[in-house]
C-alpha cells in the first residue's frame, strides 16, 4: 500500500487518508439521493439513476486513485444533470422530443470529445497557459462556491422573492433588485441550527487539532439530529431496498440516428463546455490545495492524468445511464482532512459502491451535517487568496471576477469565462500601451475566442 500510493513520500499515511476518503464521501453522498430526484422527472426510473450514480461514482473515483494516484472523486455533476433533464422536458411538446436516449448519447458524444482533447494534450496546456493569479482565485472560487451550496442546502442562506409580475417554474428570470434580497434563513428551523451544530462542532474539533474533524463532525451531528427525532428513521427506510435491481438501469442505451436526426450540435457543445471549466477548475483546485502542484512540472502530469480518467468517466457514465460524471469540487472536503493521494479516491470510490447495498443507512445522515462541513471547506480554500497579487489590476480584476462569479452565478464555468476573457483583454491593452509585460499564451486568445462565441451563440444559460 505504501509503494503504491507513496504515502510517505506525499506527507500521508494509511489512517489518514481513508479518513479522508470518508470525508469526501460523506460530502458527495448527497449525489446518491439528488440526481434521481432531478433525472427521473425527465422519464428515467428512480432505481436506475441511483444505481447509474453509485455505479459510476465508485468505478471512476477507484480509477482515478489508482492510475492517476490523485485525490479526486468523480460522480455525476450538478448542474448538468439539470440541464440534461431540462433539455429533454422541454422538448416534449416540439416537433422533434428528444428521447432519454438522445440526451445519453449527447453525453456520451460529449466525453469522446474530452478524450480527443484530452490525447492531444489541449486540456493538459490550459495549466501553463492561465496565469498563477488566476489559478489561485479559482481555487478561493471553488472554496465560496462549495460554501454557498453548504449555506442554500441548509437554509442558512434564503431568497425573499416579492415579484411584480408572473414568474414560470423552471425557467430563468431576471428580478429587479427590489424583488429580491438574500438574507439570513430562520434560525428555528430545524435545517438551519443543526447545520450551526454541525458548524460549530467541527470547527471545535478542528481548533483543539483532532484527526478526523470533518468526518467526525458530520457523524457527530447526525447523532444529535437522530437523538432530537429530526430524522425519522422509520419514513426514511420506508421504501429503501437493500437488493440492487441491475435490470432497471438503461445500460448503453443509446439513439445516434436520432441525435442526427433532431440535431443536438448546441446540447453537446453545451456539455462540452460547461464540463471544460468546470473539471480545469475543480483539479487545479483541489491540486493547489493538496500541494500537488509545488513540483509544477509533476503537477502538470498528475493533473494531465486525472483530465484522462475524467473524459473517460464522461462516456462510462452514460454508458451505465446516467448525466455527465465529472470531478467533483466536495472531494476538497477529503484534501482538507489530509488527503493526499489516490488511495483517498480509492477509499471514496469503495464506500460508492458498497451504498449500492447500504444504501438505507445513508438515507440516514441528514443534509445538515454534510452542509456544515462543506462551509467549513469553504473556509479553508480561501487560503489561497493571499497568493493572488491584488496590487496588480491586471491580474486583480480577472481574479476578483472568477472568484465572485462562481458562487454569485451559481456556476464555476462562468467564474473562469469572465477571468479568462477579462485578463486576456487587459493584458493585451498593458502590452500594446508600454505599460507592462504579461504572458498571454496563445491558448489564452482561443480559449478567450471560444468562450465568447459561446456567450454570444449558446447564450448564458
Amino acid at each position: 500500500m505504501e509503494r503504491f500510493f507513496k504515502l510517505k513520500e506525499h506527507g500521508s499515511n494509511f489512517r489518514t487518508e481513508i479518513m479522508a476518503g470518508l470525508t469526501t464521501f460523506m460530502t458527495m453522498a448527497y449525489i446518491l439521493a439528488v440526481n434521481p430526484i432531478v433525472l427521473t422527472p425527465a422519464g428515467l426510473d428512480w432505481t436506475a439513476v441511483f444505481l447509474a450514480t453509485a455505479l459510476s461514482a465508485g468505478i471512476f473515483s477507484i480509477a482515478m486513485g489508482l492510475f492517476v494516484n490523485f485525490p479526486v472523486a468523480l460522480a455525476p455533476g450538478m448542474g448538468l444533470n439539470a440541464y440534461f433533464a431540462t433539455v429533454v422536458i422541454s422538448s416534449a411538446a416540439t416537433d422533434k422530443p428528444i428521447s432519454i436516449e438522445m440526451g445519453l448519447t449527447a453525453v456520451f458524444i460529449s466525453g469522446i470529445i474530452f478524450i480527443i482533447l484530452t490525447l492531444t494534450q489541449i486540456r493538459q496546456m490550459m495549466i501553463t497557459a492561465v496565469p498563477d493569479s488566476l489559478k489561485h482565485a479559482i481555487t478561493v472560487g471553488i472554496g465560496l462556491f462549495i460554501a454557498i451550496i453548504g449555506l442554500k442546502g441548509s437554509g442558512l442562506m434564503t431568497i425573499a422573492a416579492t415579484t411584480f409580475r408572473d414568474v414560470k417554474t423552471g425557467e430563468y428570470t431576471d428580478l429587479a433588485s427590489a424583488e429580491t434580497v438574500i438574507h439570513l434563513g430562520h434560525l428555528a428551523d430545524p435545517n438551519v441550527y443543526l447545520t450551526i451544530i454541525g458548524i460549530v462542532l467541527i470547527a471545535l474539533l478542528m481548533v483543539l487539532r483532532v484527526p478526523g474533524a470533518i468526518l467526525w463532525g458530520i457523524l457527530g451531528t447526525t447523532v444529535i439530529a437522530l437523538i432530537t427525532g429530526h430524522v425519522d428513521v422509520n419514513k426514511t427506510l420506508s421504501g429503501q431496498t437493500w437488493v440492487p435491481d441491475f435490470s432497471t438501469m438503461n445500460f448503453a442505451a443509446f439513439d445516434f440516428a436520432g441525435v442526427m436526426e433532431v440535431g443536438l450540435v448546441t446540447v453537446i457543445l453545451t456539455f462540452t463546455f460547461v464540463e471544460l471549466f468546470d473539471t480545469f477548475g475543480t483539479l487545479v483546485g483541489t491540486a493547489n490545495r493538496a500541494g500537488l502542484m509545488k513540483n509544477e512540472e509533476e503537477g502538470k502530469k498528475r493533473v494531465g492524468k486525472a483530465m484522462f480518467v475524467d473524459a473517460i468517466g464522461v462516456s462510462g457514465g452514460a454508458v451505465l445511464g446516467t448525466s455527465t460524471v465529472t470531478a467533483f469540487v466536495e472531494s476538497s472536503a477529503g484534501v482538507a482532512q489530509g488527503g493526499r493521494t489516490g488511495l483517498t479516491s480509492v477509499t471514496t470510490g469503495i464506500c460508492f459502491l458498497i451504498s449500492i447495498f447500504v444504501a438505507p443507512i445513508i438515507a440516514l445522515v441528514p443534509g445538515s451535517a454534510t452542509n456544515a462541513a462543506l462551509i467549513i471547506v469553504g473556509v479553508l480554500m480561501m487560503q489561497s487568496i493571499k497568493e493572488i497579487d491584488f496590487s496588480d489590476m491586471v491580474y486583480a480584476i480577472p481574479s476578483f471576477l472568477t472568484l465572485a462569479l462562481m458562487p454569485f452565478t451559481y456556476n464555476i464555468a462562468n467564474g473562469i469565462s469572465f477571468g479568462v476573457v477579462t485578463y486576456v483583454l487587459l493584458a493585451t491593452v498593458a502590452n500594446a500601451t508600454g505599460k507592462g509585460k504579461y504572458k498571454v499564451h496563445w491558448l489564452m486568445w482561443i480559449i478567450a475566442a471560444l468562450i465568447l462565441a459561446r456567450f454570444i451563440f449558446l447564450g448564458a444559460e
